[in-house]
């Protein structure tokens, strides 16, 4: 049964949103902290405009080490916060950490792995246990040029990481554009740093442009290959990238930028595979692909495309949702009796601190449904294709006919409000969100406090916002 119109679920949104509202910054800017790794001698103290992907200390002691300042997480905590500030929930004057973080940005050009091998071996002093984690001299004399932007990674006091870890990887330029664009629409930045935001975003545009087509490390971080989710984001960026290019004047990048983005987007065509979007494609290392993955979801609604191929109205990946659904219901114990909106892990194989559901996945399993009714009840075309009839069906209820928009509308914000309610039976009462909760418990793991999962329930509930209002 849906929890819509539920008084107490209601109540639970609004607290959740607050929660998130504030925690979301618990690893921006935090430069009131400092993080020791004793067996690399490190000592880091956060610069302004860094974002930590978790603010909480760990060691893999059991929580990871998440004290570094992810391209991908950090744009997408960006995107939540420009959220924040455009419908008043944190004050204007927090648009300064977007202000910081663009600068921060910028602060990284230039670095190299050569200028920290000129200060020494990195491996000098390291535990002996440790010696193994440290980067090769040839990996590091690797990081020159642009290729600053495929590192994954930099320290949030502004250095290189010096440990090991996949690389390259070429969804965070893609993202940080997205976000810098929405960020230059909405008028939430200061007239003083608009030009510096400008700036940023073609530095961006400029890597996916140059490294679009290569192979890289995917979402998370596990396969060198060709994935879905980096596709269709960096596609997202060029497309709409082209039109703010071509305001500024510049029509020659602007026709490069469609021309690639044309290619990614029959790249991300090619994933299509028995019922789903596979999200990753071997590359030339013979990297095995991936049959259901939630990057492929994720990837649509960071994307953003307004419509077609690879947006919410696409019944291939409606199709694929599905199938997610239908894995993971069975998949984790926690679901048992929770049809039809089970809690979403990543993909079958997942052992990642046990494989969990991970509440960025189930969150975006909500997003979906809801910018789809949104965009329903906003006049889009749907298209009811033997791809995505068990998917309507699901949230109808019964088999899908002749529908009218409204009811379909309806249907896909129960389905969203269903989601959110798993969600709510695996938040603790302070709202505290980690990276995981456990399949057969519920009880959270790995990392606490994780950016990207308030994010998560930001963007969520932005788009529930935006699919009432089409809806009254």
């Amino acid at each position: 049964m849906s929890p819509s119109g539920n008084t107490a679920f209601a109540g639970w949104l609004d607290r959740q949103y607050a929660v998130a509202a504030r925690n979301l910054t618990l690893g921006v800017s935090a430069t009131h902290l400092v993080k020791e790794r004793p067996p690399f001698r490190q000592r880091i103290v956060p610069r302004p405009g860094s974002v930590v992907a978790s603010a909480v200390m760990g060691a893999y002691d059991p929580d990871p080490d998440y004290f570094f300042h992810w391209f991908r997480d950090s744009a997408l905590v960006m995107d939540a916060l420009r959220i924040l500030v455009a419908d008043g929930t944190r004050p204007a004057a927090d648009a300064g950490h977007i202000r910081d973080f663009i600068r921060f940005s910028l602060g990284l050009r230039g670095l190299t792995g050569a200028a920290v091998l000129a200060k020494g071996d990195p491996r000098r002093g390291v535990d002996p246990d440790f010696v193994q984690h440290v980067r090769s001299e040839a990996d590091l004399r690797g990081v020159a040029g642009d290729r600053i932007w495929g590192e994954v990674r930099v320290n949030p006091d502004s250095t290189l990481d010096t440990l090991n870890w996949s690389r390259p990887q070429h969804d965070g330029s893609a993202l940080q554009a997205l976000t810098l664009l929405r960020c230059l629409e909405d008028g939430v930045l200061e007239p003083g740093i608009r030009d510096e935001a400008a700036g940023l975003l073609r530095i961006d545009l400029d890597f996916v442009l140059a490294h679009h087509a290569e192979p890289s490390f995917e979402i998370w971080e596990d396969s060198l290959g060709h994935d879905y989710y980096t596709g269709v984001v960096q596609c997202a960026a060029l497309r709409q990238g082209a039109e703010w290019l071509e305001a500024q004047g510049d029509a020659e990048t602007a026709g490069r930028c469609r021309e690639a983005a044309t290619a990614l987007a029959a790249a991300a065509d090619s994933h299509w595979r028995a019922g789903a979007y596979a999200s990753l494609l071997p590359a030339a290392s013979g990297t095995p692909g991936r049959d259901l993955d939630i990057a492929v979801i994720l990837g649509v609604l960071h994307a953003g495309l307004p419509s077609g191929p690879h947006s919410v109205l696409d019944p291939s990946a409606q199709a694929t949702l599905a199938a997610l659904e239908d894995l993971f219901a069975g998949l984790f114990p926690i679901n048992a009796g929770r049809r039809p909106a089970p809690a979403l892990g990543r993909y079958r194989e997942d052992r990642y601190y046990g494989g969990g559901a991970w509440y960025i996945a189930t969150l975006a399993a909500a997003e979906f449904h809801y910018r789809l009714a949104a965009a329903l009840a906003g006049g889009a075309t749907f298209a009811l294709t033997a791809e995505n009839r068990g998917f309507v069906a699901r949230a109808l209820g019964a088999e899908p006919g002749a529908d009218d928009h409204r009811r379909l509308a309806a249907a896909f914000r129960s389905r969203g409000d269903a989601f959110l309610a798993t969600v709510q039976a695996f938040t603790p009462a302070d709202g505290a969100l980690s990276e995981q909760f456990d399949r057969a418990t519920g009880v959270q793991t790995s990392a606490k406090h994780l950016g990207w999962s308030y994010a998560g329930f930001i963007t969520t509930m932005d788009a529930r916002r935006r699919a009432l209002r089409h809806a009254g």
